[in-house]
């Protein structure tokens, strides 16, 4: 059942608007509080972490987002702080994260009240620093102008581990990906990659991601990385456009491994997003440690979720010409009799 409503909406979009609507409307009709959270409306305030903004819409149990894939990963962040659950009313372009459409939202809220639905859980990522992150005061310069070396060089921050130790733990949560970019275009991202403190490869690139499985289909699938489930606990790390041979992605265990990165001693200034949105820059020195945090994302279920039916919808995948010119197949397999019992727990028993 639900008690509280937190909204959060792409205010941009008419059809956003228009959906937030009815999500109000319905629950002022059951005296459900509806709030809308992940606002910027309070400069005083600057930017919230999300355990702030869950405490300032007052907890709510359902986080309920309208707009694209966008708007859902504010969403999220916000929810994984308190362990809400989110529901997406897609209303953008792609729709890999968002689960109903605005014209289902009053039906998908009233099972949602009524217990019909399934969580999926997904794997979060959040991060420890050898400092915290910060956006510098001459960062509009940097972006207006993009001439790094016109600018000061930035000082050589402390990064041995026998002066930052494990760092700092940063109150940070990405259910995609945290991406380590160069800031200015003509200053490559020089950065030594770690897995579980030990050297992997030093990195002259455009920019490092560190993916979840969940973020698999979005930046990380457009630099050349692979899809992987979201059911399997992954990091994804994947190079953009590295001055290097060897430009494969990794794929890692996230329950026992973790990836950290250090910015080398000229590298230029690296911008680091987590979700798309900007959380600090790192100087030469910086290291961040990027692995799983200890809450997953409650994505709400109304339907069982065909993922890889999803990524061929929206990719739009079309099977090989020369393969349909020698035949056609199925759309499903699935003879009559019960699925055996190898198939339904295929593995030894030490991997269930």
């Amino acid at each position: 059942m639900i008690d509280r409503i937190g909204l959060v909406v792409h205010g941009g979009r008419p059809a956003a608007l228009s959906a937030a609507g009815d999500v109000r409307r319905w629950a002022g009709e059951r005296a459900i509080q509806c709030v809308d959270i992940d606002v910027w409306d309070s400069p005083e305030c600057g930017r919230l972490s999300p355990a702030d903004e869950a405490a300032r819409a007052g907890h709510p149990s359902l986080i309920v987002t309208v707009g694209g894939d966008g708007t859902f990963l504010r969403g999220v962040r916000v929810a994984a702080a308190i362990d809400a659950m989110v529901l997406g009313v897609d209303v953008g372009r792609v729709g890999f994260l968002t689960e109903v459409k605005a014209s289902a939202v009053a039906a998908a809220l009233d099972a949602v009240h009524t217990g019909q639905f399934a969580v999926d859980g997904r794997l979060t990522l959040t991060m420890r620093a050898s400092r915290p992150l910060e956006i510098p005061a001459e960062m509009q310069v940097l972006l207006r102008y993009g001439r790094g070396p016109a600018l000061p060089p930035p000082q050589v921050r402390p990064s041995d581990a026998t002066q930052v130790g494990w760092g700092v733990p940063l109150d940070v949560i990405a259910l995609n990906d945290v991406v380590f970019e160069k800031l200015v275009r003509n200053r490559q991202a020089s950065l030594a990659v770690y897995v579980s403190g030990r050297l992997f490869a030093s990195y002259s690139a455009d920019a490092l991601i560190i993916a979840t499985s969940t973020g698999s289909t979005a930046y990380s699938f457009a630099a050349g990385g692979p899809i992987v489930s979201p059911h399997l606990d992954a990091l994804v790390f994947t190079p953009v456009a590295p001055h290097m041979v060897f430009n494969r992605s990794l794929v890692l265990a996230a329950r026992d491994q973790r990836v950290a990165v250090r910015v080398l001693e000229r590298s230029g200034r690296v911008a680091v997003t987590l979700d798309g949105q900007l959380r600090g820059v790192l100087d030469p020195g910086d290291w961040v440690s990027v692995y799983a945090g200890p809450r997953r994302a409650k994505l709400l279920r109304l339907a069982e979720h065909d993922f890889l039916g999803r990524v061929r919808d929206r990719f739009r995948l079309t099977d090989s010409p020369a393969a349909l010119a020698d035949g056609s197949s199925p759309v499903m397999y699935s003879p009559a009799e019960p699925l055996p019992q190898d198939l339904r727990h295929p593995g030894p028993p030490d991997i269930r």
